[in-house]
Parts: structure tokens; C-alpha cells; sequence
């Protein structure tokens, strides 16, 4: 039954039937409907994690001060005009409000009808507030930044029930840089407010506040090649520009390359860089000057540490002779790159496709995003089939619990070794390990 629709017919039918779905879950019965698979995961995660179903918490709501500062930096302020204009109008008319979230679910901006936003303040839902899934249970602001993905959260599909009387739309905003999470926005309101094209009409606000961001970087880039252009022409040998983030604006002396990975703290001086090898890297306006220089001769192993052990915090480690560096991973490339520590042999790119996706047709999409990791790890991957090279040691460091291995992940081999983890821990265990 797609409860969605039912809800948009008869609210009142379809908040009964989650709450009983609910209930059946919490008491470990079965039900005759069950709730829909992004719900479902989200369960699963908060029974893990021990939220309280029957009792809200709220933790402390962030002082002025830093909530003025978390607005006054996040790239979410520069979106702000888009997100009113595509959603505060209706959202005002059909008695919602529209709420924007940084990436770790804490409430920085909250808009809309009046007397939903007194409503919402008897929840706690409130700027400043932490409505991350861990703390409040299955939601329209943390449970997206969770699922990397749109989600309704209709009456008792929320966790927590006293939130039951309430639906609420959340969809993330991922900057198209390097396609990170920067925050979530949500339309929320009363129960009886609830339609099925919400989820849609929210998404595709999100997608224009992304495409808003693109616009602003191809702008800031066109500033910073106009400042680099003079720079570069007296200059010989190899010499690039680039943003903050590692964006090209200019080249010459060498093959263009959109974007070089750069470590998080760069400073000016010589520095070794991924592909680009050693490097003089000098302050630009708006971002760097790198020239390419003359490397000495080194040999021996390179270590690389894929460490998956934290949540959502995952990163490849790499040191050797020319030096060390560390990258955070995107949820795919982090998924990709512990796939290819399972097969030292290599895979192809029909292999990973069908390990990630079940279907090795799709290769262009797997060959376009092992083109962005050797962005970073350059010679360190070979391809062909896609492995990691000779000199280097790879170790992996993993979470203790198997279910928290790239929990996110859906790809099939993903999906195999979690299940082959865990059977592993079971096997392990002695007879004194359980109750």
C-alpha cells in the first residue's frame, strides 16, 4: 500500500495505520503493511543507537553567538534568496514553514506561517536546535542528512512519538564542488498538511539552490583567472592557479586538470602535492599560485591508510618518501576504494559496476568516478583493471561494530561483506560472550 497517497486522501486512516505499523515494530510483532524501506533503515538505526521512542530529547539549543557564527559561514547564506523565493510562498498558504539545516542537522533558519511556528516551538523545533537523527529520532532534517537523499516523514513514521502529529519534507543540499553535504532544507507543518508532491516540489528547490551554488563558483573561478592571467605569461615551466578548494582557473606548461587535490591546512612553501608531485605554492588572490619543481629521485613504499572506522568522517591516508597527505572520502569513494582492497588483483570496470550497482552495464558511471579518485591518489591507482599499484601498503582501518561499515552503502558486495563481517563476529564469540 503506498501509504504517501493514502495520506493525501485520508490523513487521518493513514496516521492510524503507521501507528500501528509502528507499534508492531517496536514490539518486535508483524504487521501487515510494512513501512517504507528509507523508514525502515532509519528504525533500524535508532533501535541501534538506543533513541527513546516514547520520550522526546531536546539537547541544548546553540548560544547567539555561534549560532550567528554557523550562519555567518556555512555557503547556505548564499542560497538563502532561493530557497524563500521557491518555497515560503506556498509553504505560508499551505500552513508549513520551511526550516534550513548546517550538515550535521542543527536549525539555523526558520521561516513561515505563524501559528505553525508556535507549534513547532512546542517540539523544540527552533533555531538553534539539534534535530540530528541520533538525537531526535527519524525526522525530516536528520534523517536526509543520513540517507544523502529526499525523505518524507509522515505522522507515526517518525521514530519518536511524540512527533507523530506532524509531517515534514526534508532534502539535502550538497555543494557541487565536490558533492559534500552542507546542510538539509525541510517544509514542515501539522499532520493534515501533508500532500504526496511535497517530496518532489522540496527536491527540486534544493536542486536550484544547488545550481545557484555551481553559478557562484564559475564566477569566482572567472575572477581568479582574470587575476592569474598576467602571473602566469611571465612564468616558465609548469605553473597552475587554483580556488581555495583546488579548482583550476588557469594553467600552463601543463596538461589542464579541473581540480588538484589539496591538503586542508596549505600554506605557502614547498610542498609535494598529489600528481603534481613537489611544488612551490604561493597565495593568489583568491586562492594559489603553484609552480612545479624539479623532484629528487625517491624510492620505496608508500603507506595508505583507507580509514572507514568513523562515521561518516571517512578518509584515505597517504605517506611515503615525497611525503603525506590526507583526503576525506565521499560516500561512493570511500565505498569504491574499499571494494578494490578486497581484490588486490584488480577489478574491471564492469566488476565494480556490478559490485556497486548489481548491474555491470554501467561502467561510464563507475569509469567517471575512479577518474575523480585518481584525482587525488594519481599514480597510486593504477587502471586497467583498476587496482592499487605495486609500491604501495594498504591497510584498512574498520569500525567494530560490521553493521556500521558504510552503513549508507546499498551495493550489493557491500551489502555481502557487512552480512560476511558479522557472521564472522558471531563465529568468534565464546560462550561466555552472551548473555
Amino acid at each position: 500500500m503506498d501509504v504517501t497517497r493514502l495520506a493525501g486522501r485520508d490523513t487521518a486512516r493513514a496516521a492510524r495505520l503507521l501507528s500501528d505499523v509502528r507499534a508492531a515494530r517496536l514490539t518486535g510483532q508483524r504487521s501487515r503493511l510494512a513501512p517504507r524501506p528509507v523508514i525502515d533503515q532509519s528504525w533500524d538505526r535508532m533501535l541501534r543507537s538506543g533513541v527513546d521512542p516514547d520520550h522526546d530529547f531536546r539537547t541544548g539549543l546553540l548560544t547567539r553567538e555561534e549560532l550567528d557564527r554557523r550562519r555567518g559561514t556555512t555557503r547556505l547564506r548564499h542560497v538563502l534568496p532561493v530557497l524563500r523565493q521557491g518555497l515560503l510562498s506556498v509553504a505560508d498558504v499551505t500552513e508549513h514553514i520551511m526550516v534550513v539545516a548546517d550538515e550535521h542537522g542543527r536549525v539555523l533558519w526558520r521561516e513561515g506561517s505563524t501559528p505553525v511556528l508556535r507549534k513547532a516551538d512546542s517540539f523544540g523545533f527552533e533555531p538553534g536546535a539539534d534535530w540530528a537523527e541520533d538525537i531526535v529520532g527519524t525526522n525530516g532534517v536528520g534523517t536526509p542528512v543520513v540517507a544523502r537523499r529526499p525523505v518524507q516523514v509522515f505522522a507515526s513514521e517518525h521514530f519518536v512519538r511524540s512527533h507523530a502529529t506532524w509531517t515534514c519534507t526534508g532534502a539535502p543540499i550538497t555543494d557541487p564542488r565536490d558533492g559534500r553535504l552542507i546542510g538539509v532544507v525541510d517544509v514542515s507543518g501539522p499532520l493534515e498538511t501533508m500532500h504526496p508532491a511535497t517530496l518532489a516540489w522540496v527536491d527540486s528547490v534544493a536542486k536550484l539552490a544547488e545550481a545557484r551554488l555551481r553559478e557562484r563558483h564559475h564566477q569566482s573561478l572567472e575572477r581568479l583567472r582574470a587575476a592569474a592571467a598576467p602571473v602566469l605569461a611571465r612564468l616558465g615551466g609548469r605553473a597552475l592557479a587554483v580556488d581555495r578548494d583546488g579548482w583550476t582557473a588557469a594553467v600552463t606548461g601543463m596538461p589542464y586538470t579541473n581540480r588538484v587535490a589539496l591538503p586542508k591546512s596549505l600554506s605557502p612553501g614547498t610542498r609535494w602535492l598529489p600528481v603534481l608531485g613537489l611544488c612551490v605554492v604561493e597565495p593568489l588572490a583568491g586562492g594559489w599560485l603553484i609552480r612545479g619543481v624539479a623532484e629528487p629521485g625517491a624510492s620505496g613504499t608508500t603507506r595508505i591508510v583507507l580509514d572507514l572506522g568513523r562515521a561518516r568522517r571517512w578518509s584515505v591516508a597517504v605517506s611515503g618518501p615525497p611525503g603525506s597527505w590526507t583526503h576525506e572520502l565521499s560516500p561512493r569513494h570511500a565505498e569504491l576504494l574499499y571494494l578494490l582492497t578486497l581484490h588486490p588483483a584488480g577489478r574491471s570496470a564492469a566488476d565494480l559496476a556490478d559490485e556497486v550497482f548489481g548491474d555491470p552495464g554501467r561502467t561510464v558511471t563507475v569509469r567517471a568516478e575512479m577518474s575523480r579518485i585518481r584525482r587525488f591518489l594519481g599514480e597510486l591507482l593504477d587502471h586497467r583493471p583498476y587496482r592499487f599499484s605495486d609500491d604501495t601498503e594498504v591497510t584498512v582501518l574498520l569500525p567494530d561494530d560490521p553493521r556500521d561499515l558504510l552503513p549508507h552503502s546499498t551495493a550489493p558486495a557491500m551489502a555481502r561483506e557487512r552480512c560476511a563481517r558479522a557472521e564472522g563476529a558471531e563465529g568468534r564469540a565464546g560462550p561466555g560472550d552472551a548473555e
